[in-house]
């Protein structure tokens, strides 16, 4: 089956525990009680694949690459490659910027497809375009296994997920957790545990 409901793919998420309440300082610097780890669901083969089945079937064109931005990415853009039957790599942040490193390149009218697993702003998507176009790529689109974005995303591609899942998010100056002085969590440690941004 190449097509996933919705419901099927919520239902994948909280059957796995990847949908996590706690207190999140995001990437973007806002927080969020609700942070969503793919990885829990991934980390199976025969899911990942499964969801790599559908996510591909919403490009029906032709793809020579698929470009997954960091590790959080890179099992899931292998799996959409492998049913595309492209190649897949990576970009990596270095010095504050991301690039391609490991010898990865990109030659110039590939089309490129875009893989991540959640969508939040759409900030590194659009870090991830702007480096392959430099090497005269085209973008096909841009694929994930979950929008959570409040406000849209502004890319200028195709931008195509699995579900929607819009999260409650607040500056800290207003987060109402931060005001009940509620610890920030760390992903996969207790509640109790505070850390730095989550992706």
């Amino acid at each position: 089956m190449t097509s996933l409901r919705k419901t099927d793919v919520l239902g994948l998420l909280e059957e796995h525990g990847a949908v996590v309440a706690g207190h999140f300082r995001l990437a973007n610097g806002l927080h969020s009680p609700v942070y969503i780890q793919t990885a829990l669901v991934l980390q199976y083969p025969h899911v990942a694949h499964k969801i790599a089945k559908a996510l591909a079937s919403q490009f029906p064109q032709n793809v020579d690459v698929v470009i997954s931005p960091g590790t959080a990415s890179v099992v899931l853009g292998q799996e959409v490659a492998r049913v595309k039957k492209c190649r897949a790599i990576f970009a990596e942040r270095n010095e504050g910027m991301m690039g391609f490193r490991r010898d990865f390149k990109l030659e110039r009218g590939e089309r490129a497809l875009i893989v991540e697993d959640v969508l939040t702003t759409g900030r590194l998507t659009g870090e991830i375009a702007a480096l392959a176009m430099a090497y005269g790529a085209r973008i096909v689109g841009v694929g994930a296994i979950v929008d959570r974005s409040i406000a849209g995303l502004s890319l200028n591609v195709p931008a195509r997920t699995l579900v929607t899942y819009p999260l409650q998010v607040s500056p800290p100056e207003s987060c109402p957790q931060c005001a009940a002085k509620v610890p920030l969590t760390e992903i996969g440690k207790s509640p109790s545990t505070t850390f730095g941004a989550v992706e």
